[in-house]
């Protein structure tokens, strides 16, 4: 599918005359950012982006519970303050509610950063887990009016995530060892979830 008819997808979500959110999902590495902000340059002031990442749990905490090797795992989410915020922004149509943003090169979610004007149509959210079936994400899926699925290639995935750790300090062999460990794990998790999606984008959208 061409990126062309994925900002056509989200346009007529935008116009459907109530705010709407989309759902855009996937493994570490699929995309989803870059997808979500194609939708942006083409959408502007008719969209604004949420990211899940901005729910990360702060670095202190992570450390006190034990699970700072496996940031980006499930447990390593305020899940419930994610879903709360998405509940609100449905709700929400004559004040502007504002989310987190997070910040990879502190690795620390900054708050207050995103304003969602009760004006906008649409609101993008990404991230790895929105379809997935155990509380309390398995609340995310139903305040989605659309949930869409990135699949592209595995080896062009890999190559990106580590990429991407390199570009934020670790050597091309902790960035490997990373993605393998702790990335593909995450990946294994949301596998299963594409079951649940409306639409399937196989391959990175042109």
């Amino acid at each position: 599918m061409s990126i062309d008819e994925l900002v056509r997808r989200a346009r007529a979500l935008a116009e459907g005359g109530t705010r709407r959110i989309l759902g855009i999902t996937g493994a570490p590495g699929a995309g989803k950012g870059t997808v979500a902000d194609a939708l942006l340059a083409e959408l502007g002031s008719a969209a604004v982006l949420v990211p899940m990442d901005g729910f990360h749990l702060a670095e202190a905490e992570l450390r006190r519970l034990g699970r700072r090797d496996r940031k980006g795992a499930p447990d390593t989410f305020d899940a419930a303050g994610y879903v709360a915020l998405l509940r609100r922004i449905r709700e929400q149509d004559s004040e502007t509610v504002y989310a987190p943003e997070f910040h990879r090169e502190v690795e620390e979610s900054y708050s207050g950063s995103i304003a969602i004007d009760p004006a906008t149509p649409l609101v993008i959210t990404e991230g790895n887990y929105l379809l997935l079936d155990v509380p309390p994400w398995n609340q995310v899926r139903e305040l989605l009016d659309e949930s869409w699925f990135l699949a592209p290639d595995d080896d062009e995935r890999l190559s990106r995530l580590i990429a991407r750790h390199e570009r934020y300090g670790r050597s091309r062999d902790e960035a490997r060892r990373w993605v393998l460990r702790s990335d593909e794990r995450n990946a294994e998790v949301v596998a299963p979830t594409r079951a649940h999606a409306d639409l399937l984008v196989r391959g990175d959208p042109a």
